[in-house]
């Protein structure tokens, strides 16, 4: 595995043990994704990953505001964490494990005793609901906030 090297500008990339031109999304190599002229300038390089981090992190934000307000906060939340994987091989694990444990969490769903059980606790749920609806309308009718009648 390639851990580094001592010229300047070059970043950690993780070797291709099989030698294999055709990687897929996951086999591809950790480390930035910059343009080649940037990594090879130190300083542009360090001016490209603070701009990459700033703009990650405005969206990351952006995200954050959205979870108790209206918006996708989770979607937006993983498209900064996505701008900042183009830099950070530390974003990029993150991603990769949230794409591990959300590709296991879509098998579960689909396995026919998870969605039979989900499917039963749903129902009753909702028969429970149901009842205690009915009692309160029962005990209490139906009273509309303003007055028909007197119109």
């Amino acid at each position: 595995m390639n851990t580094g090297s001592n010229e300047p500008g070059e970043v950690a990339v993780a070797s291709d043990e099989t030698g294999t031109e055709a990687r897929s999304e996951q086999e591809r190599g950790l480390g930035s994704r910059a343009p080649e002229f940037i990594k090879a300038r130190r300083v542009l390089h360090m001016s490209w990953q603070v701009g990459v981090f700033i703009i990650g992190l405005a969206v990351v934000v952006t995200g954050i505001i959205m979870l108790p307000l209206p918006g996708p906060g989770w979607v937006v939340i993983f498209g900064g964490m996505a701008i900042w994987a183009t830099e950070f091989v530390w974003a990029q694990l993150v991603l990769r494990w949230t794409k591990r444990k959300v590709t296991q969490a879509a098998q579960r769903a689909l396995d026919p005793r998870v969605r039979r059980r989900n499917i039963i606790l749903t129902s009753v749920g909702l028969v429970i609901v149901g009842v205690l609806v009915a009692v309160y309308v029962w005990k209490f009718g139906i009273v509309m906030p303003w007055k028909i009648e007197n119109q």
